[in-house]
């Protein structure tokens, strides 16, 4: 029994240092979905933290806030635009899945009715290495549009070069 207890104590403390909130267990066929949610952004965190360790990321971004508390999609790519990673949630948003688009340009999404005007204003701000913000015309796998706001920016490494560029993102009415 006195093991139990220490087991209890232990995930106790353990729990406590997660932004996790508590299930009741009698409600988990109602929470269960949120529980998964939040289990893949725990791990799109773990991989985003691995990416900027790897990169040496003299970046400060609040991905955490940003994918728990605004629940916007991620995609970071390397300085040529080719995405290395996306959130768990884009497949929400457009139907991709990250696998499916790893490796691809973010202009995948774009289509006809995509305005060039806007477009031309992201090329040069990345081009310029300055964040931006922009409301884009996309397209999901299925074909249908959708309106995309993007909040992006470079990220700079600790010796001053862009490594990858980092765009939040959500579909707005």
């Amino acid at each position: 029994m006195s093991d139990i207890k220490a087991y209890d104590k232990a995930a106790n403390r353990f729990h406590e240092t997660l932004d996790i909130p508590n299930l009741p267990l009698t409600s988990w066929d109602v929470y269960s979905s949120h529980f998964l949610a939040l289990c893949k952004n725990y791990k799109d965190i773990t991989s985003l933290d691995l990416l900027a360790k790897k990169n040496l990321w003299a970046y400060d971004g609040q991905f955490r806030n940003e994918l728990l508390n605004k629940q916007h999609v991620i995609v970071v790519t390397d300085a040529h635009l080719r995405i290395v990673h996306a959130t768990e949630n884009i497949v929400h948003m457009n139907g991709y899945s990250p696998k499916e688009i790893i490796g691809k340009k973010p202009n995948m999404f774009q289509g006809a009715d995509t305005c060039a005007k806007t477009t031309e204003t992201i090329r040069l701000a990345v081009k310029n290495k300055d964040p931006f913000e922009a409301v884009v015309l996309n397209y999901r796998k299925d074909g249908s549009a959708y309106k995309c706001w993007i909040k992006g920016e470079p990220i700079f490494n600790v010796s001053g070069e862009v490594v990858n560029f980092i765009a939040y993102e959500k579909e707005v009415a």
